[in-house]
């Protein structure tokens, strides 16, 4: 349906030209609101009413005139209706929408998913500093920013994973020193027991390791304990080896693989942050008030001027973030989003302000951002805030463990980042329609065992004469299966997994709906090929939007 696609619009472009040359820039297919209205719209002819100084629908009129006399209309298009004020809603014949299939069964992994268009995207996100293991809102931002950069890499960009976090710093002195005195046999509650360390079960572990001098693996560093109580400097480098390691544990067991790693504190000790000082110093967007240097942020379109040095000397942690998106940008990141918490938000403004006053040529608005809310978890009817391993809140493992991977990555991604959502366990471990995970995973599952009873060869199916699917159920799936495409790039442009996630509920729906209507082993021998190409391309996109998402497509269940 593609092609069938691109045939009419080719047609609307000229009818447009021959209506008002230079019209058919505004040639464009929309979803009717109604779907029995028809299956595309076209709201061109209310566009062009008032430079044309006639009633749209008398331009809607000429239009469709325009358009049944031109061989793909006439080919594809049963029926062209004007409603409203000069709405052009559009009926296809049955074997415009069958066209899909075909389309489907040879595009397979491929389709949806456009060529490279040479542009490079990075990614950032997780980005936890290693204190502690990964916490359900780490596991909410893995699973946003995985499906983003795969929704991307659906639309041919270069795609990079980036994983940003600091070994130095308040925290990572506050997690030696609670792994120091846990080595030296103190524990929460005794009256040498800081307020602000750590009180987690893993900082245990990790003082047990460090005195047992273990080496640890992490994909970006290795480090092999002294054993020494004393030497905070070892303490303080093994701890970071061993959370980073727990890090990546927690996210091989999620699927997210990073491409780099890059630490906060290599902006210091390479000079960057100085340089980025001084870019902005030279700019004349600083001034020194207080004792402090400020940056003129509200130059840029910020509330308030903000503070870059402190009079102590030390940095706001704003601006080691812009002296790193400065890096993005000379690694040659055109494009950059970054995936953080809505605790984030007031770092926006002055981060683009700087990287604006900076002057090295990086546009308005870089970087994008998708900020995210927390996530609660419900089980057996009662929240639940606390983990035995880390003390003080569910990490990513426990809901992984509890339920599954797949479970996770679905439900995460099943609402809008910004909106507050409730992870219920209960329902998420459930094998019923209630549960959208099982629901769609079953739909695909469900496929595979009708063509497993089949026994035949798949590529057989490629070539089937289609011209028995005419029932609506049929026609409601062959739809949804044109849409892909669409919902894909759309869902990229927006930064909007959940996109695919309603995307494939509905796909599911219209396959059992039509599963219950009709007999897909039937005995004619053309009516079942047919049905089976339908079913079997149904069950290539199922796996493809689940693929997306990270989430597999099981063949049985």
């Amino acid at each position: 349906m593609l092609s069938v696609k691109q045939e009419l619009l080719g047609s609307l472009v000229a009818g447009l030209e021959q209506l008002s040359p230079g019209a058919g820039a505004r040639a464009a297919f929309e979803s009717p609101k109604v779907a029995a209205h028809g299956d595309l719209a076209c709201t061109a002819a209310m566009q062009l009413a008032k430079p044309l100084k006639l009633n749209p629908r008398q331009v809607a009129e000429n239009l469709r005139t325009a358009l049944l006399a031109t061989a793909p209309y006439q080919r594809w298009v049963e029926a062209i209706d004007i409603a409203g004020p000069g709405f052009i809603n559009i009926k296809l014949r049955p074997e415009a929408k069958q066209q899909v299939i075909h389309e489907v069964l040879a595009g397979g992994a491929r389709y949806g998913v456009q060529p490279p268009n040479g542009q490079k995207l990075m990614v950032e996100f997780v980005s936890a500093n290693p204190t502690g293991p990964l916490h359900v809102g780490h596991g909410r931002q893995a699973a946003l920013g995985d499906a983003v950069c795969n929704l991307y890499a659906t639309q041919g960009w270069d795609v990079t994973r980036e994983f940003y976090y600091n070994d130095a710093g308040v925290q990572i002195a506050t997690l030696a020193t609670s792994t120091q005195l846990r080595a030296k046999g103190f524990k929460p509650g005794d009256k040498e027991w800081p307020e602000a360390a750590y009180n987690g079960e893993y900082i245990q572990d990790i003082a047990n390791d460090f005195l047992a001098k273990k080496t640890v693996h992490a994909d970006d560093r290795e480090f092999t304990a002294s054993g020494d109580v004393n030497d905070l400097d070892s303490i303080r480098q093994f701890a970071v080896a061993y959370l980073r390691h727990e890090q990546d544990l927690d996210l091989k067991a999620f699927q997210v693989k990073f491409d780099n790693y890059y630490l906060e504190s290599s902006l210091y000790t390479s000079g960057k942050v100085d340089d980025a000082v001084q870019r902005l110093q030279a700019a004349g967007k600083t001034y020194e008030q207080d004792g402090a240097l400020w940056l003129k942020s509200t130059d840029y379109g910020d509330d308030k001027d903000r503070v870059m040095r402190k009079s102590d000397g030390t940095y706001t942690y704003f601006v080691p973030d812009v002296a790193y998106h400065i890096t993005k940008w000379e690694r040659g990141f055109a494009k950059v989003v970054n995936i953080q918490g809505t605790d984030h938000h007031g770092t926006i403004a002055r981060v683009r302000a700087g990287l604006q006053a900076a002057n090295v040529g990086i546009p308005a608005g870089y970087p994008d951002y998708v900020l995210h809310t927390m996530v609660r978890v419900m089980k057996g009817g009662e929240e639940v805030k606390i983990s035995k391993r880390a003390g003080s809140y569910v990490t990513l493992r426990d809901l992984i463990d509890w339920t599954s991977k797949d479970a996770v990555r679905f439900f995460l991604l099943s609402r809008k980042p910004d909106t507050e959502y409730t992870f219920d366990v209960d329902l998420a471990v459930a094998q019923n329609n209630d549960n959208p995970v099982y629901y769609v995973q079953y739909a695909h599952a469900r496929i595979c065992s009708v063509l497993a009873a089949w026994g035949g060869d798949v590529a057989t199916l490629k070539d089937a004469d289609l011209t028995p699917l005419q029932s609506p159920q049929a026609l409601a799936v062959m739809l949804l299966l044109a849409k892909y495409p669409d919902m894909l790039a759309a869902a990229a442009a927006d930064f909007a997994p959940h996109d695919v996630t309603f995307y494939l509920r509905e796909l599911a729906a219209a396959y059992h709906s039509y599963y219950g209507a009709e007999r897909i082993l039937a005995d004619d021998e053309a009516v079942k090929k047919a049905r089976l190409a339908l079913v079997a391309a149904t069950a290539q996109v199922l796996h493809n939007g689940l693929q997306v998402l990270g989430v597999s497509a099981p063949q049985k269940m």
